[in-house]
């Protein structure tokens, strides 16, 4: 069994003349990304491995969630191919996993993870939103085979707050 952890950075500031992958989370964000991260501690099984995408916005969703998790910080690891808006190179990400890897935890960038929970999840969203999880398990013992798995959770910042 693989189990796949896909979560949207939250939500970013758009008050600061940077670029794109500069931007910060706001208030909101940074409220948000906590509360995912004290609902994941009690639901989630242990994860071998957290990838985020480079962004600002991302790599700061990761480290808040992060810590709510008590996760050693070596299963941690930044990976450019996931600031990646059409999906692509995000599965490739995935697919590419070594198997050793059980449990892997990602945070990206929409459009990418809404057609991807889509794709290989059980269950059909509208839309991902900022800080929101998708958890879907696959009936594989290599990456490189998922397929469409079961849906584990759905959850979204607005439902905890």
């Amino acid at each position: 069994m693989k189990t796949l952890y896909i979560i949207r950075h939250a939500k970013s500031s758009w008050d600061y003349d940077v670029s794109d992958e500069m931007r910060p989370l706001n208030k909101r964000g940074l409220n948000d990304a906590a509360l995912i991260g004290k609902e994941l501690k009690t639901l989630i099984k242990p994860v071998d491995k957290i990838i985020s995408s480079p962004a600002v916005r991302a790599h700061s969703t990761a480290k808040i969630v992060m810590e709510h998790l008590d996760v050693d910080k070596s299963i941690f690891s930044l990976e450019p191919d996931l600031y990646d808006f059409g999906g692509q190179n995000v599965i490739e990400v995935i697919k590419n996993c070594n198997d050793n890897i059980d449990t892997l935890m990602i945070f990206g960038h929409n459009h990418a993870l809404t057609s991807i929970s889509n794709l290989y999840g059980s269950e059909k969203i509208d839309n991902l939103p900022t800080a929101g999880v998708v958890g879907i398990e696959f009936d594989t013992t290599s990456w490189k085979n998922i397929n469409v798995g079961k849906n584990l959770l759905i959850i979204f910042p607005k439902s905890l707050r």
